[in-house]
């Protein structure tokens, strides 16, 4: 696909990489973002949660090893509140302005750790989302998928407070990404055991594909 009409099909659209910890997206976002920008495509990227003032003192307040009586339901709705500022703040004003929007992680991943994996429910995480969000979904969203063995060994030393979850929570963490993407047609999953490279490769293969 040449340059250009890549560019007229990814114009004002809504891309997000996600996956459980130690997937590697934010390696993968940061290739993405700099791929799509050398293709001559006008984009932006955000984290979720996180890139407004808002968002980073919601996340830091998330993850921080010391708050460990958080409930699950107040980690999703303290994601929601910053997922909505995000939205309002950042997201929807890019797309107004047709730039495409690349996301690490969104609704995806509170569908998975705390729908999923925190026993709240997938389909109670939707319907918060749909009454919160203008567009709860994305245009594009690829799941990158690791074994729990391969991510272990990618995580920090000194993880944070959702990767110091037990293992078995980041187990039903990957089943629950891996049922939601075989629910919606709007979901790819790649393998994300590669190396950086060839994991890149998948990726860009997968956005030319869809879009």
């Amino acid at each position: 696909m040449n340059n250009e009409n890549l560019k007229n099909r990814l114009s004002g659209r809504f891309i997000v990489l996600d996956g459980p910890d130690g997937c590697g997206k934010t390696t993968q976002c940061s290739l993405l973002e700099r791929w799509l920008g050398e293709s001559g495509i006008d984009v932006v990227a955000f984290r979720d949660p996180g890139a407004t003032a808002i968002g980073e003192k919601i996340r830091r307040i998330l993850l921080e090893p010391e708050h460990i009586a958080m409930s699950t339901t107040v980690e999703i709705l303290l994601y929601m509140a910053a997922r909505v500022q995000l939205w309002a703040e950042k997201i929807a004003p890019a797309l107004g302005r047709n730039r495409c929007v690349l996301l690490d992680r969104w609704l995806s991943s509170t569908c998975a750790y705390q729908g999923c994996a925190g026993g709240f429910g997938m389909e109670k995480v939707i319907k918060l989302a749909a009454d919160c969000l203008e567009k709860p979904w994305p245009d594009l969203t690829i799941i990158l998928d690791v074994d729990l063995e391969s991510a272990v060994d990618r995580l920090s030393a000194q993880p944070d407070r959702m990767e110091a979850k037990p293992r078995l929570y980041h187990q039903k963490v990957r089943e629950g990404f891996l049922e939601l993407a075989g629910q919606r047609q709007d979901f790819v999953v790649v393998d994300a055991g590669d190396d950086i490279e060839k994991v890149h490769r998948k990726i860009i293969q997968t956005v030319e594909k869809a879009f």
